[in-house]
């Protein structure tokens, strides 16, 4: 074994400068970072440039106006993520030292999966006897399930379980199924939902992309009805979906639980169940045995009080 002692002086990273570098990759330019820095474009510009002599490779690439990450720069950007969000739990954690202490619970959250079930599993853990801090982020969930890999979420809401050929360490939760329902603006509901469901051929629709768990149910139940929607838009975002659906755009499936929220958020009516369609969602977590107050009330909330049996 060599006995030459590691020079911690050649390397080293400078927290600042990587700072910098993450406030810049976020606002996508030099100037709308300088701004939120309160420094001039110049300072931070020279900042990057040490950086990248120190590592010796670009950070960032001019694509017109905007800078946008080299792959050296994404992975700085992986890092820098989990260290600023680290430090941020840091600083929360000695800030209430002193005090009540605060339950922190992060979650993902799909892209597909519904904004109003996401609210209604949710909302309990507001109201548990501790105090809580919720932090909510939404992405795809193949990503969503590398950041629970490595702790950055504790949970995450999703439309499907966990495949079991991938090789994570993480267990899904079933919350519960529900069949689904059609919804449209009044006017379109009123004309459709007479002879439902055969007169829904040719009528226009927006559904959720494909990448959603339920879209191969719907396109198999449009195909043993002989229906044939014409497709306005495919949405993977389900507010913009079902704001979309609000604007009289077209007829849009949602969970049939929801029906009362629908009317009362986007004055969308029921035209008809399409209950052979189940919709499944299940809590994902590094965890077989659930020991965190929020998760339970999330499963609770999932289990006992929106998804009841039809």
């Amino acid at each position: 074994m060599s006995s030459k002692k590691p020079n911690f002086d050649e390397g080293r990273l400078n927290y600042r400068h990587l700072y910098y570098f993450w406030m810049v990759a976020k606002a996508g330019s030099l100037a709308r970072a300088a701004e939120q820095l309160g420094l001039t474009p110049q300072t931070i510009s020279a900042q990057l440039s040490q950086l990248e002599q120190s590592i010796g490779t670009s950070l960032f690439d001019l694509q017109g106006r905007k800078l946008i990450p080299t792959e050296a720069g994404r992975t700085a950007l992986r890092y820098a993520d989990e260290i600023f969000l680290l430090g941020e739990q840091l600083w929360d954690s000695l800030k209430s030292a002193g005090s009540e202490p605060m339950l922190r619970l992060t979650v993902g959250i799909t892209d597909v999966v519904p904004k109003l079930v996401a609210h209604h599993l949710l909302e309990p853990v507001l109201h548990l006897p501790e105090r809580v801090r919720l932090i909510c982020h939404e992405g795809k969930f193949e990503n969503l399930l590398g950041d629970l890999a490595i702790h950055k979420l504790d949970v995450i809401l999703a439309d499907r379980p966990v495949a079991p050929g991938m090789n994570l360490r993480l267990y899904s939760h079933p919350l519960g199924e529900s069949g689904l329902s059609l919804y449209a603006t009044p006017a379109l509901a009123g004309h459709y939902r007479e002879a439902f469901p055969h007169s829904l051929d040719g009528a226009p629709f927006l559904l959720p992309a494909r990448n959603a768990a339920v879209r191969a149910s719907l396109d198999q139940w449009f195909e043993t009805h002989g229906i044939r929607p014409r497709i306005i838009a495919e949405v993977e975002d389900s507010a913009l979906l079902d704001t979309f659906g609000a604007a009289g755009l077209g007829i849009f499936p949602a969970q049939t639980p929801l029906t009362a929220d629908l009317a009362r958020r986007y004055d969308a009516e029921l035209i008809g169940p399409i209950d052979q369609v189940r919709d499944q969602f299940f809590a994902i977590s590094a965890d077989r045995r659930i020991r965190h107050p929020g998760i339970e009330a999330i499963l609770e909330a999932g289990q006992q009080r929106l998804f009841l049996p039809d």
